[in-house]
């Protein structure tokens, strides 16, 4: 039993700002924005969706697959997933290109500024979903456009279950193509404001899309997370952490947990309970793939 996992692997350059963004960027200057910010921490880690989200589901004791493209310069991925015990198999290197490449920038607050070059992501719908009884379970996370498009359908025609789950990717659709995700997808998360922007653009409210699927969850940072199932919602409170040190990778944490409590069979308040938990293990840590379990998942 194994979940496939759509998404980027890339490398990601994160850095501290030790002020606040609100403090730096003036208002009523925004049309002639030019800003500078002295970062004297910076760290390179792996990282992408499909990478975190993998990480987290291995580390609880699934069985994760990532599909995914790398760059030429993606050797040491490779090495690093074969280091974990985490299959490669659709994984695939794309010639002329570069890997993935994330620069984020975390402020005092944990506000984060991101850019983010897709590179060879760019060419994950090369890649095809083919039906495989071992794959039981898969999730749509952000990804190149064409890729999440076209394995979305490729899951449906599989007859593979998958969370659909937007992420940074949504601006990238219209509100058509979004609402033929929430038909195609079996369960739905988002956090608050991506939560909010999948409502405006498909004309849907939360309860209406929970109807849709079985099951949506809306996670809220340091507030835990929403779970909505069948237009009725559920507050799931948050896992206070030992240490606020970096948010980077903490949806991604927290989308590997609900992947293993759904290979379990478990409802979907305890698969967010799980998150919820995993994700505090993460916001402890640096980097998106550095943290462990101090406890038994099951």
């Amino acid at each position: 039993m194994a979940a496939l996992i759509c998404g980027s692997l890339a490398f990601d350059t994160i850095m501290t700002f030790e002020g606040r963004f609100a403090e730096q960027i003036l208002p009523d200057q925004l049309h002639i924005l030019n800003v500078s910010f002295l970062v004297p921490s910076l760290r390179r880690d792996f990282g992408g969706c499909a990478g975190n989200i993998a990480y987290s589901l291995k580390l609880l004791g699934g069985e994760a697959l990532p599909m995914a493209t790398l760059g030429t310069d993606g050797g040491e991925y490779l090495q690093r997933l074969a280091s974990l015990g985490i299959s490669a198999q659709y994984v695939k290197q794309v010639e002329g290109a570069y890997t993935a490449q994330a620069m984020i920038m975390t402020d005092r607050d944990n506000n984060q500024i991101t850019a983010f070059h897709p590179g060879a992501m760019m060419q994950a719908h090369t890649t095809r979903i083919e039906p495989n009884p071992q794959i039981t379970l898969g999730i749509i996370s952000p990804d190149g456009r064409d890729a999440m498009l076209e394995h979305a359908a490729q899951f449906v025609a599989a007859g593979i279950p998958f969370v659909f789950d937007p992420g940074q990717g949504l601006p990238m659709f219209n509100g058509a193509e979004l609402a033929q995700f929430i038909e195609q997808a079996t369960w739905v998360t988002a956090n608050d404001y991506e939560g909010k922007m999948l409502c405006d653009r498909t004309g849907l409210s939360l309860a209406d899309i929970s109807r849709k699927v079985q099951g949506l969850v809306v996670t809220l940072g340091g507030e835990g997370c929403d779970v909505w199932v069948q237009g009725e919602s559920q507050r799931v409170a948050a896992v206070r952490p030992e240490a606020v040190v970096d948010p980077t990778g903490c949806g991604d944490a927290w989308r590997g947990a609900l992947l293993f409590g759904l290979e379990q069979g478990w409802p979907l308040v305890r698969c967010a309970e799980l998150g919820n938990r995993v994700g505090a293990l993460k916001i402890a840590q640096r980097g998106p793939q550095n943290y462990a379990l101090d406890f038994a998942p099951v």
